[in-house]
């Protein structure tokens, strides 16, 4: 990470925080959005100074290759994240950190469980990523408003709660009952230098050469969440008005149902779901359009990355994250959610349009790692000097 590293290491000095260590918890690095947060916030912690210890359930995913070598991984050896508690409350006794920042619902509400039962004196952040609302009722294996549930039993035991959009917030203050004094906006850290360096990249896929049809894109887990019947139904649309191609990157559940739809449609010589990509970037920058169909958000990384690229983004209005990201239909085309006419002609009108590069760029660096890290280094402040 260049630009602004040295002012982000100094100021991480002034605050007296540099010799603490900053332990992330999460459940793996398999390649999500979420996940992607962790990894850049790892790499902004240690470059401002920060001891890291990043603590999985299990030490598995595509994004391990993006932790910064100092960082400390911390392995548990466990399927699932709930299974961790006893190795966590063992991490916190013998290590002691100064803060425990965990990523996601079910990470959070064991790292508060262990961190009260641990009895440890480490500041507790617990950040949620999506509209936990909407999660808890779309969530195979687990009963209607369980999670918030929990959540409002738990997380009033954290010193911090991060919602990552003002949707998030929302849905926290008025479905969790967070109290507000506990609670920050703070945007996830998505734009790096790297990204920068990696969407130059042509992708080898044989779609990006030269004369070929325009590419829609849509990166993602293949997940209900992600509602890619949807997108699929506005491609198939789109694709008798004119020639096109679908490329959707991302692993999941619904793999097998999603192809299946993809022959009922007719489409298996237009849409290809080739798994993840270690470089979505490149994807993205030479796409001619970048689809967002979720169902419901947090606030989606990828939408980030796409204007980053510089490329046109066409998004439901779900909740929540989209229109914070787009500013409500300033960069980008927000649908209603499910709706694959209006879908389909946004898709249509991006791509006969020609975009702003610029602008979109602009407004992608505005969720930059060095934003955040600074927000949360100000936060980290705050809590130690509470602990003093």
């Amino acid at each position: 990470m260049t630009g602004g590293n040295e002012g982000a290491t100094e100021s991480c000095k002034n605050m007296g925080i540099n010799t603490h260590t900053i332990a992330l918890f999460s459940q793996s690095m398999a390649g999500g959005g979420a996940e992607r947060v962790v990894a850049n916030l790892a790499q902004g912690f240690v470059q401002s100074g920060l001891t890291v210890h990043l603590l999985l359930a299990r030490a598995h995913g595509q994004m391990l290759a993006d932790i910064p070598l100092n960082v400390r991984v911390v392995d548990f050896k466990q399927d699932h994240v709930t299974r961790t508690l006893p190795y966590l409350i063992d991490y916190l006794h013998t290590e002691r950190p100064a803060i425990l920042f965990s990523f996601q619902t079910h990470a959070n509400l064991i790292a508060l469980l262990a961190a009260q039962l641990a009895r440890t004196s480490a500041r507790t952040i617990v950040s949620e990523h999506i509209v936990l609302s909407y999660s808890a009722k779309a969530t195979p294996g687990h009963k209607e408003g369980l999670l918030p549930w929990l959540a409002r039993i738990f997380y009033r035991r954290a010193n911090a709660i991060v919602a990552v959009s003002r949707g998030v917030a929302d849905d926290l203050v008025n479905v969790v009952g967070i109290s507000s004094n506990k609670l920050h906006v703070i945007y996830n850290p998505v734009v790096t230098p790297e990204l920068s360096e990696k969407m130059q990249i042509i992708p080898l896929h044989p779609w990006f050469a030269p004369g070929t049809p325009p590419i829609v894109l849509a990166v993602g887990r293949l997940t209900a969440q992600k509602d890619y019947p949807t997108l699929l139904r506005a491609f198939a649309l789109a694709r008798q008005e004119r020639e096109l191609h679908l490329l959707i990157l991302g692993e999941g559940e619904k793999r097998a149902e999603l192809e299946d739809m993809v022959k009922s449609l007719g489409l298996k010589n237009d849409v290809q779901m080739p798994g993840f990509a270690a470089n979505p970037y490149a994807y993205m920058a030479h796409a001619s359009v970048f689809v967002l169909s979720s169902a419901w958000e947090g606030l989606p990384t990828v939408l980030v990355e796409a204007l980053a690229c510089g490329t046109p983004v066409v998004s439901t209005d779900c909740k929540s994250g989209p229109a914070e990201i787009l500013d409500y239909g300033r960069y980008g085309v927000l649908v209603p959610v499910g709706d694959d006419e209006k879908l389909s002609r946004e898709i249509l009108n991006a791509i006969n349009l020609q975009p702003d590069k610029k602008a979109l760029r602009a407004r992608g660096e505005t969720f930059s790692v060095e934003r955040a890290a600074e927000a949360y280094l100000t936060l980290f402040r705050s809590l130690l000097s509470e602990n003093a």
